[in-house]
């Protein structure tokens, strides 16, 4: 009896128990843990309503506060209904009342306070795009500081770091420190420039203005240049180098130009020796050393004179010596006439336009000595643009226009100057049919590009050619020194062939007098001191020039 009723009175004791604990687990879901604060506002022993008003009425101003962004330029405001943000007071509490058995936590409760943080609501998108709209307010890009000189004036820009606000990470520091703290730094990336503020005030104080204070004087030899502060702007600049220091720096061809524009004799142009003709005689030009500003030592010197206290730097010029010089002109030996030929040339505008523009050309030319003479090289193209008209030229038997007809005049002037002073010739060809105004069998026709007349000066002296036209006469001129006597013999005409008459009704038909074809031999007779040295013999074929009566009313 006496083991029941023990067993009894425990059963009793532990259902007392279990209800005195049930009912303070009771308790304290209905009340907050004594000593508990949430975001620093007391709401121990409260019950969650009690709690919630008591935090509603604390929170409430400062929830309805703006967020202020803090930059390092300036503060930006967002306002948090705006940007999404709000305070969760049930989830707060949540945990701080939540019905729970377990002693471990409920001993917590009952001995235990501390300040909880604030949960809030937020919605990420708002909230990014409120900060992202602060964000243009305080944005700024960086500024690559520069020094100019423009006209006779410094100009500077200072440079400023480039800052941008991290969207991310500024919202993530205004969710995680709301409504506790109003005021969240910014997270900010900034962009230093590649070149400090303070090396742009340095390169100023140091170089840029000192540089632009008054004229530079640059002595080249015996000639004083100066240079006034808006003429060598242009040329002068400031670069940074691979550490961001700024190093002066001359564009040399504007430089060199600004110095050739103040002094316009500071240089002396090289000339190569020749040997022109003075009143009808050949006379030696002497060559002229050429002394010119020196590109790599000129921008040196300047740049020294631009912070000197003088302002003044002598600059040396660099000399070039002729590839002629006099001596070799000298050499040459042109001193007399040793052939020269003349031609008459019929009325034909058009055409004696082509010679003189020829002739012009081929005046003045100096064959040196050993050197290969080529008239398509001396001439070039005959084209519209040098001035070449369209006047009759021999194709294919028949004549016809073309740019540049009546060259061949020149060419076969040429050939007999050539023939008589005796050098080497190389590659002629002569006109396929007979031409009346040329010496039978030495005559020699042009056309560009294949057909050339070639010779090479194998007399052992330079030769001068000296071209003109005067009336109705074209003459060329070779003077050098004369080392042989030519005498030209010319044969008999052989294999004589009868033209053909033609009839042509074709627009731009040019009309045709009857001639023969024939084959003729010329030796050239080499003499010195009146004896015979060699000969030499040239064979031309001509072909018959048909007689053309041209019909068409279009014919020029």
């Amino acid at each position: 009896m006496q083991a029941s009723r023990a067993i009894v009175r425990l059963v009793v004791a532990l259902l007392v128990l279990g209800a005195v604990y049930l009912g303070l687990a009771v308790f304290l879901s209905r009340h907050v843990p004594s000593n508990t604060t949430v975001d620093r506002i007391a709401i121990g022993g409260m019950t969650p309503n009690e709690a919630t008003v008591t935090l509603k009425r604390v929170l409430a101003a400062r929830a309805s506060q703006p967020i202020h962004l803090e930059t390092p330029s300036r503060t930006v405001d967002i306002e948090p209904g705006t940007a999404g943000i709000d305070v969760d007071l049930d989830a707060t509490l949540a945990d701080l009342t939540a019905f729970t058995v377990n002693p471990v936590e409920m001993w917590a409760r009952l001995s235990e306070g501390e300040d909880q943080p604030l949960k809030v609501r937020v919605d990420r998108a708002k909230l990014t795009a409120a900060v992202t709209q602060a964000a243009k307010a305080v944005d700024s890009p960086v500024v690559e500081g520069s020094i100019a000189f423009t006209g006779a004036k410094v100009t500077t820009v200072v440079s400023v770091a480039g800052q941008a606000l991290n969207v991310p990470e500024t919202a993530a520091a205004v969710a995680a420190t709301w409504p506790g703290q109003q005021v969240v730094p910014a997270v900010m990336t900034i962009t230093q420039p590649k070149i400090a503020a303070a090396e742009i005030s340095r390169a100023a104080t140091e170089f840029a203005v000192p540089a632009m204070s008054g004229p530079v004087r640059l002595l080249a030899g015996r000639t004083t240049v100066t240079l006034r502060p808006v003429t060598y702007a242009p040329a002068l600049s400031l670069v940074a180098d691979g550490t961001g220091v700024l190093q002066p720096t001359i564009d040399t061809p504007k430089l060199l130009a600004a110095i050739r524009a103040a002094a316009p004799g500071v240089e002396r142009l090289l000339v190569d020796a020749t040997v022109r003709l003075v009143a009808g005689e050949p006379q030696v030009v002497p060559a002229v050393i050429g002394a010119t500003l020196d590109p790599l030592t000129t921008p040196v010197s300047f740049l020294r004179a631009l912070t000197s206290t003088t302002r003044t730097t002598p600059i040396t010029m660099s000399s070039t010596q002729p590839k002629v010089t006099t001596a070799v002109a000298q050499g040459w030996g042109i001193t007399e006439v040793i052939s020269t030929y003349t031609t008459q040339f019929p009325f034909n505008p058009p055409r004696t336009n082509n010679m003189r523009i020829a002739a012009a050309a081929l005046d003045g030319t100096i064959v040196r000595p050993g050197a290969q003479f080529s008239l398509n090289a001396v001439l070039g193209e005959r084209t519209p643009a040098k001035g070449y008209q369209q006047a009759p030229v021999i194709y294919a038997g028949r004549l016809e226009t073309a740019y540049g007809g009546g060259v061949s005049q020149i060419s076969t002037t040429t050939f007999n100057a050539a023939f008589f002073s005796g050098v080497r010739i190389e590659q002629y060809t002569p006109h396929s049919f007979y031409i009346s105004r040329y010496p039978e069998g030495r005559e020699a026709t042009v056309s560009w590009p294949d057909v050339d007349q070639k010779w090479t000066n194998d007399l052992g002296y330079g030769i001068l050619i000296s071209a003109h036209l005067r009336g109705n006469d074209v003459t060329v001129t070779f003077f050098g020194t004369r080392v042989w006597d030519i005498d030209a013999v010319k044969g008999p005409r052989s294999n004589g062939v009868q033209p053909k008459s033609i009839v042509d009704d074709r627009p731009g038909c040019v009309p045709q007098s009857p001639n023969p074809g024939f084959d003729v031999t010329v030796t050239r007779i080499f003499k010195k001191d009146g004896a015979q040295v060699r000969t030499s013999t040239f064979n031309t074929h001509y072909i018959p020039e048909d007689g053309v009566k041209c019909t068409s009313a279009a014919t020029g």
